[in-house]
């Protein structure tokens, strides 16, 4: 496709990690940018005066294409949308599904309903749709594994895939893995344990673990909607995995740390420690980032990812190296005095 400042693009979602840089970079190659948003999201990384908002109520459905059409009048609507919004972790599974099901069900409805169907719509989904995968062959997740989805988080996101694919709609849909980079958050964590000397890792058999840096991310995004057919899946990650070991070392030398400590916890104690987490995040009404969803993940030990119909369809090129990727990701938290 022809890049055109022209184009409308919609970004859904932007208030979260990666919606924020998704936005950024579409402002970067001159289209106009909308942060679709709700009305409790924070704009702290939506500034710039270019961006236009539509704010959303995803619990109330029947307002959804009302705010569409007060957005975009008749005949007009936006050539684009990604289709970032998602929970990835829950108190429980009824609260994932409605999240990242009936939320992208009732704003495809919407969509139909106010006459807005895009031109693509790309959707966020994640590579935990897949389940455990390639354990024991040791190959690499490619988009034609069969998904086996072993987490609350990944079901559901399997479910909105399956939704897209029986809407009609002229659909890409994105399964990255482990999203880093500035203004995260889950990362963070390993990364403020390691700077205070400790790395804790599940298990004692080597993992391989694969990243994507969400510049490199957002740049996915509109190459893709730029160049990809329609109705395609792709896997998105460096091509590259390390291991946890490699991952301790590379980030010792960005912390500045003369040395970091391996702790390797056995899995039944991870197990017994997330399931024990999750309930007093239940207790307290408030989603645990330890849980017995994040333990299946954390005891995967392989994470190995094929990129090659990415870059065949739309030439994906990662540009920031994980090595390269920390020092960003540990500048900016030094900058904004998280570390």
């Amino acid at each position: 496709m022809e890049n055109s400042g022209n184009k409308k693009v919609l970004v859904v979602g932007a208030g979260g990690f990666a919606g924020g840089f998704i936005v950024e970079e579409g402002l970067k190659r001159g289209y106009e940018m909308w942060a679709g948003i709700r009305e409790t999201t924070s704009r702290k990384y939506l500034t710039d005066p270019r961006i236009k908002f539509a704010v959303f109520d995803f619990d109330n459905p029947e307002s959804l294409a009302e705010t569409m059409r007060e957005s975009m009048p008749a005949e007009e609507k936006w050539d684009w949308i990604v289709y970032n919004l998602g929970a990835t972790k829950a108190i429980s599974f009824s609260d994932f599904s409605k999240v990242n099901y009936e939320y992208l069900k009732h704003f495809l409805e919407a969509l139909k309903s106010s006459e807005k169907i895009p031109e693509r719509l790309l959707y966020m989904s994640s590579l935990s749709v897949l389940g455990p995968g390639h354990e024991t062959d040791g190959g690499k997740f490619t988009e034609k594994d069969i998904p086996r989805p072993n987490t609350r988080y990944g079901a559901s996101k399997l479910k909105a895939e399956m939704l897209l694919n029986m809407e009609g709609l002229p659909y890409i849909i994105f399964r990255p893995t482990g999203i880093y980079g500035p203004r995260d958050k889950d990362y963070f964590l390993m990364l403020k344990s390691m700077s205070k000397g400790f790395d804790f890792s599940a298990g004692y058999k080597k993992q391989l673990l694969t990243f994507i840096y969400v510049e490199d991310l957002a740049r996915a995004v509109f190459d893709a909607l730029e160049k990809a057919p329609a109705n395609q899946t792709y896997i998105i990650s460096e091509d590259k995995e390390y291991s946890q070991k490699e991952f301790r070392k590379l980030a010792s030398a960005s912390l500045g740390k003369k040395g970091i400590l391996g702790v390797p916890m056995p899995l039944w104690a991870v197990k017994a420690v997330s399931a024990v987490a999750e309930k007093i995040g239940v207790a307290r009404m408030k989603p645990s980032t330890l849980n017995r969803d994040k333990y299946n993940i954390m005891k995967q030990r392989n994470w190995s990812a094929d990129i090659s119909k990415a870059k065949k369809d739309f030439g994906f090129n990662p540009k920031v190296s994980l090595p390269e990727g920390i020092d960003k990701a540990v500048e900016w938290y030094r900058k904004e005095n998280w570390l």
